[in-house]
């Protein structure tokens, strides 16, 4: 699972990288302020996601039996950062504002992920 983790956190983090320069690039003059505002959000999220990822997966290395929920947490992030970002970007790129509705299910992952970190950082002993 470490490797899962490591893989897609660094996959996560370059395709950050790669949203925010096309962001700041390419879309600057096709899309309006506000529609880059959120492709921005959603790529920033990403890469916080990206490092929390990155996280997890050097604790499941780190420590001796690893719990539950720490894999929970990676899961809840994968699962948010496509969720939430994902409908950022295409809500911001295709105007369908009926996208907005599923963005905060993204967002309950990615506040779900955290706290299952919380858990296991209650939990675990370094």
């Amino acid at each position: 699972m470490t490797q899962i983790f490591f893989t897609i956190a660094a996959i996560f983090g370059g395709l950050s990288v790669a949203a925010g320069a096309f962001g700041a690039h390419a879309l600057r003059e096709k899309v309006s302020e506000r529609m880059l505002e959120i492709f921005d959000t959603g790529a920033r999220y990403q890469m916080y996601h990206a490092l929390a990822l990155l996280l997890v997966a050097i604790l499941i290395s780190r420590v001796e039996t690893p719990p539950t929920t720490l894999f929970i947490s990676g899961w809840l992030f994968i699962i948010g950062v496509t969720i939430f970002s994902g409908s950022l970007y295409v809500l911001s790129l295709t105007g369908i504002k009926s996208l907005g509705a599923i963005t905060p299910l993204g967002g309950l992952s990615l506040m779900a992920g955290w706290a299952a970190l919380a858990v296991t950082a209650a939990t675990i002993k370094l």
